[in-house]
């Protein structure tokens, strides 16, 4: 019996960390859809002065950056990577996870994420 409800245990843990891991249902105060269909997802992206997120995860994406922006990201083996980016400027970002912190006075970004081709389109 006991090992039946540690099993069920580590099966809630599991599916609630692998849904915690997109940005929108892990961290919907700086996260919110603004378009989806079947090929790309497009987020407003908004943190203010010195707001940290949640460690998560996007696909290939374009990040168009609405207002300058400093911002730390720290990927899941901790290192860090700080990047500064002006309003207006377009960057392309691999998939992966991190955990985005505001280094300055905020951030605002137009993240356009790309979804995977599904066979036969």
């Amino acid at each position: 019996m006991k090992r039946a409800l540690l099993s069920l245990a580590f099966l809630f843990l599991a599916a609630s960390t692998a849904a915690a891991q997109d940005a929108v249902r892990a961290d919907p105060k700086h996260y919110k859809v603004l378009f989806e269909n079947d090929q790309v997802r497009v987020l407003q992206v908004k943190y203010g002065p010195r707001e940290k997120s949640v460690m998560h995860e996007h696909p290939d994406s374009v990040a168009v950056f609405i207002k300058d922006s400093n911002v730390k990201f720290t990927g899941p083996d901790g290192k860090t990577k700080e990047i500064k980016e002006k309003a207006g400027q377009a960057v392309w970002t691999k998939a992966g996870k991190h955990l985005p912190e505001s280094l300055g006075e905020g951030a605002e970004v137009v993240l356009v994420e790309l979804k995977p081709k599904r066979a036969g389109k």
